[in-house]
């Protein structure tokens, strides 16, 4: 079965149901077979969970491009620009490039990055890990953003870029903002997290001219929740952002924050209708609440090791029984294989909006900036080299990269949340500086550190059972 040419009638058929139905079929047995049967590094059920996750994903999307909500430009400019360059037909200056870079320093490129061009936001809410509000001006120059990009599509032979914020749709710099760099770099596709305020009818049609970005939109829950932690009349603005997006075609997701707040609506099937059936979302990133930024003292609001659990279940459930596309940064970490900071495990890097270059969104530290970079005659590629990165680097070797058929725990793949005593023992150094007051003040902090040891402990001792029954004990 030739790949694209099933993607091509998948689109040349997606106003005949019962044909793309037949063709949906098609293409799953060609996915379970290319992810795993041909697959003989992983575990069986993490190969299983890949599967049903690249599934999920294709069957909202198809459903969303019937029901009308995503025109079949959107879905061929996100085969071209994406599936073809990440699955199928990657173009020969992509491959040389990621070639060039482990023949040269013995590791995969990273796949992405992370970019926060501004911290400036229109909101502020509760427990921001970026400390975003109104008044926060921090912005970085279009000229290095540009180069930034282009250094990662060049050198890491990337063709994807994740932005965040702040809110990314404020960003303005020297004349440009975020659709100049879409209608740059043609050949590459963005993920903008964005509390989905400013996505008016003209954005979305902007969006969907350019059909190569999608925006993944913040809620906390239904609209008593989102409102709660994003302000008066925030889900009514965010329900017309999904109304303006529904009407261009333009293909949109939900992104979520996981806390004791909202962890009772997470756990119920309607929460997950509402967004993915009514709404029309194709995708859904979940994140849990880390005391980092403004969150630093609101331990109340983090998830405790059962509920996490549990919130796994329900990923499991909603990926497999109910085909939703969703991704959750610490429980999906069977799909990556364990953490993805560092730029490692073909992941990716995190660069702030004052230029910082940090592991990840969720570890606030770093000991380069890029514009000093650049100002020195160095790039990206050299933040890469810091002890910091590779200390991280070589514990996601060690922890199960090094031996997929019998990795430690994946359940807890996240080098700072979940095993944050070897976090501050053995990856971070003493060259690192916090990304601001709040995650300097908390190296010093006894009381900090105790608190997340001892999640980690629980967390372990309620994980490790179901890690041991549903992956390493399955055949």
């Amino acid at each position: 079965m030739e790949n694209l040419s099933i993607t091509t009638q998948l689109l040349r058929m997606s106003k005949f149901p019962f044909i793309q139905r037949y063709m949906l079929k098609r293409v799953d047995s060609h996915l379970y077979t290319i992810i795993v049967e041909d697959d003989k590094r992983n575990l069986h059920s993490v190969k299983m969970r890949k599967y049903h996750f690249i599934s999920a994903m294709m069957h909202s999307a198809m459903k969303n491009v019937r029901k009308g909500r995503i025109s079949t430009y959107a879905i061929q400019r996100l085969n071209e620009v994406l599936v073809e360059n990440a699955f199928f037909k990657a173009p020969e200056e992509m491959k040389q490039a990621k070639d060039a870079f482990k023949n040269k320093y013995g590791y995969d490129a990273p796949s992405f990055i992370t970019l926060s061009p501004t911290q400036a936001c229109n909101l502020k809410c509760t427990g921001c890990y970026a400390s975003s509000d109104p008044h926060a001006k921090a912005t970085l120059a279009y000229s290095v953003v540009d180069r930034l990009i282009s250094e990662v599509h060049t050198s890491f032979g990337s063709r994807f870029i994740t932005i965040s914020g702040g809110e990314p749709f404020l960003y303005q710099s020297e004349g440009h903002t975020l659709i100049d760099l879409f209608d740059k770099y043609k050949d590459m596709f963005f993920l903008i997290y964005t509390n989905g305020t400013l996505i008016t009818r003209e954005l979305a049609h902007e969006l969907a001219r350019v059909g190569n970005a999608t925006p993944a939109i913040s809620v906390e829950g239904f609209e008593k929740e989102t409102n709660e932690r994003r302000g008066n009349n925030v889900h009514r603005r965010i329900l017309e952002a999904f109304d303006n997006l529904r009407k261009e075609g333009v293909p949109f997701g939900i992104s979520v924050t996981a806390s004791n707040n909202n962890i009772q609506t997470l756990l119920q099937d309607k929460f997950y209708e509402y967004y993915f059936d009514q709404q029309g979302a194709t995708y859904m990133w979940q994140f849990h609440f880390f005391p980092i930024g403004r969150g630093k003292e609101q331990f109340d609001l983090m998830l405790n090791p059962a509920d996490r659990l549990k919130l796994y279940e329900m990923w499991e459930k909603q990926i497999t029984e109910k085909k939703h596309c969703i991704a959750d940064f610490w429980n999906s970490g069977v799909l990556t294989c364990g953490c993805i900071a560092y730029g490692g495990n073909r992941g990716y890097l995190y660069i702030d909006w004052n230029g910082n270059i940090m592991p990840c969104v969720f570890v606030p530290y770093y000991q380069h900036n890029i514009i000093d970079l650049y100002n020195s005659g160095k790039d990206l590629t050299y933040a890469l080299q810091s002890d910091f990165m590779k200390n991280g680097r070589k514990w996601q070797q060690e922890y199960g990269l090094s031996n997929q058929k019998a990795p430690n725990n994946w359940l807890m793949p996240c080098s700072i949340r979940d095993h944050y005593d070897n976090f501050r023992k053995n990856i971070l150094t003493s060259e690192v500086k916090g990304e601001n007051q709040e995650a300097q003040e908390i190296l010093d902090d006894p009381l900090y550190y105790k608190k997340l040891d001892s999640f980690d402990k629980e967390l372990e001792k309620l994980s490790d059972p179901v890690w041991k029954s549903k992956y390493l004990n399955q055949h």
